[in-house]
């Protein structure tokens, strides 16, 4: 599977069949693939073996369904400690970049849970273990942090947000390496771009605390 979509596809040249009934040439394949690379990583080309396998199928396998349903339970967390920013959060900065999580995860979680049903599977159920993932807070965390207000809740808040899109970004990683499905590549691609920029957002929101 390839670790981000190819920019540049191969150049082929396919030749309508001639009315005397004589086959079509074969076709010619000269431009180079380029992958790029992850977040801050430079991009490369590839062989033609490489390329050849690089593209991803619309067939899962066992990493594309574990990465979605991990993924909607990693952002159901994401989700309980969002909401509880619009009541607790001290500073305006910090509410709306809540705000913004629960506007992009809650789709998110709708659009993974509609691929499962399509793939013959259901969605995770809300008592699925999490204890394995990268980046969850604890329930020990999660107590703490409803418990917390104002400039309290705020820096716990970004501790403990900011380690939960780390996370989020290392399964993206994951299954970009052993992935096999077009969309699912898609969806971790649009999730480690989105976290990454959130990221930045939240470690500046930190300093400035």
């Amino acid at each position: 599977m390839r670790v981000a979509p190819v920019l540049a596809v191969l150049a082929v040249l396919s030749l309508s069949a001639c009315d005397s009934g004589q086959s079509p040439p074969a076709a010619l394949s000269t431009a180079p693939v380029i992958a790029p690379g992850r977040p801050g990583e430079a991009a490369r080309t590839l062989g033609a073996n490489e390329a050849a396998t690089a593209v991803p199928t619309p067939t899962a396998n066992a990493a594309d369904v574990k990465y979605v349903q991990d993924m909607i339970v990693h952002h159901r967390q994401a989700l309980e400690m969002a909401i509880l920013a619009s009541s607790r959060a001290g500073g305006e900065r910090v509410k709306s970049l809540a705000s913004r999580i629960r506007d992009s995860q809650g789709p998110e979680i709708q659009v993974m849970s509609l691929w499962l049903t399509q793939q013959g599977l259901r969605p995770p159920d809300h008592h699925m273990g999490h204890a394995n993932m990268p980046g969850m807070a604890t329930p020990e965390q999660l107590k703490a942090l409803a418990t917390a207000s104002g400039e309290e809740f705020d820096r716990l808040f970004l501790q403990l947000m900011i380690a939960h899109h780390r996370g989020a970004i290392t399964m993206s990683e994951q299954v970009l390496t052993h992935g096999s499905h077009q969309r699912v590549e898609e969806m971790a691609n649009e999730i480690a771009t989105t976290q990454a920029g959130e990221i930045r957002r939240m470690v500046q929101i930190q300093t400035a605390l």
